[in-house]
C-alpha cells in the first residue's frame, strides 16, 4: 500500500489508535477523514485538516448518511478502515452481563459489516481499493474477563476471511488488523505492559507500506496470541490469563 497516495476513511478514528493511524496517514501524505461519535474529538481532528463525519455505527441511517456525505466530499475514496469498537467486563455468572454482550456485537461485529456493506459498491465499482477491518489478538486468545468482546473479534476475524474470497478479483483488497494490547487510556488500566501506542502505529505503519500489503498485520507482540494454537501454548495461556477474572467486581474478596 502506497501510503502516501491513499484516501483514507478511519470509521471509530476518534481516540486512541485510529486517531493515531489517522494522523500517521496524514502525516505520510495520504488525505484522511474520520468518522466518530465525540463532536469534540471531531472537531480537534478537524482543527488538523482531517476530515470529519459524524456515524454511529450502531445505526443504520447514521452509516448511510456518513456514506454519502463522505462521497460527496471524496469520490475518490479509495481506503475504508473500520475499527469501532467497545471493551466490556462481563461476568457470564449473572444476566446481567446480556447487555453488555448486545452492545458489544452489535457495535464491533454488526457494526463492521454496516461500514462494509454502506462502502462495498463503491470500492468495488471503482475496480480498486482496500477494506480494512481491525479484530484482535484476544480473537485468537481469549481474555476471559471480556467474553464477547473475544467473540465479536473472533467473528470479525471470520468475517474478514470470508469478505476477502468474495471480494477476490474485483481488485479490493482486504487487511486485518490485529492489534495486541495496546496503551490507549482503556488498555492501560487493564494491562499496565500493554505495547506504547507509538511504537505499535509505527510497526503497523511499516507493514502496511509492504507491497504486497499482507493480509493480516500482525505486529511482533501479537504474534504469541495469534499463533497459539499452532505453537501449542494456548491451553496454558487461557489458563493464565484465566488469572484476571478477579477483576470482575463480583469476583473480588
Amino acid at each position: 500500500m502506497d501510503l502516501s497516495k491513499c484516501t483514507v476513511l478511519i470509521v471509530g478514528g476518534t481516540s486512541g489508535i485510529g486517531r493515531e493511524l489517522a494522523r500517521r496517514f496524514a502525516a505520510a501524505g495520504s488525505t484522511v477523514a474520520v468518522g466518530g461519535r465525540s463532536a469534540e474529538a471531531l472537531a480537534e481532528l478537524s482543527g488538523e485538516g482531517i476530515g470529519t463525519f459524524e456515524i454511529d455505527v450502531t445505526d443504520g441511517a447514521s452509516v448511510a448518511r456518513a456514506r454519502d456525505a463522505v462521497l460527496a466530499r471524496y469520490p475518490e475514496l479509495d481506503t475504508v478502515v473500520t475499527m469501532s469498537g467497545v471493551m466490556l467486563l462481563e461476568d457470564l455468572r449473572t444476566p446481567e452481563h446480556f447487555e453488555a454482550a448486545q452492545t458489544t456485537i452489535d457495535t464491533n461485529l454488526v457494526g463492521t459489516i454496516r461500514v462494509i456493506d454502506a462502502f462495498t459498491p463503491h470500492l468495488v465499482g471503482r475496480g480498486a481499493g482496500t477494506f480494512v477491518t481491525v479484530t484482535s489478538g484476544i480473537a485468537f486468545l481469549p481474555f476471559p474477563p471480556m467474553p464477547t468482546y473475544a467473540a465479536s473479534k473472533a467473528a470479525v476475524h471470520a468475517y474478514s476471511e470470508a469478505l476477502r474470497a468474495q471480494l477476490g478479483g474485483t481488485g479490493v483488497d482486504v487487511v486485518e488488523l490485529v492489534p495486541p494490547a495496546v496503551a490507549t487510556a482503556g488498555q492501560e488500566k487493564v494491562n499496565p505492559h500493554a505495547l506504547p501506542l507509538d511504537d505499535f502505529a509505527a510497526e503497523v505503519m511499516q507493514l502496511l507500506s509492504q507491497s504486497p500489503t499482507p493480509d493480516e498485520i500482525l505486529v511482533e507482540r501479537v504474534l504469541m496470541h495469534r499463533w497459539a494454537e499452532r505453537d501449542g501454548t494456548y491451553d496454558d495461556l487461557v489458563a493464565q490469563r484465566s488469572g484476571a477474572l478477579a477483576m470482575l467486581p463480583s469476583r473480588r474478596t
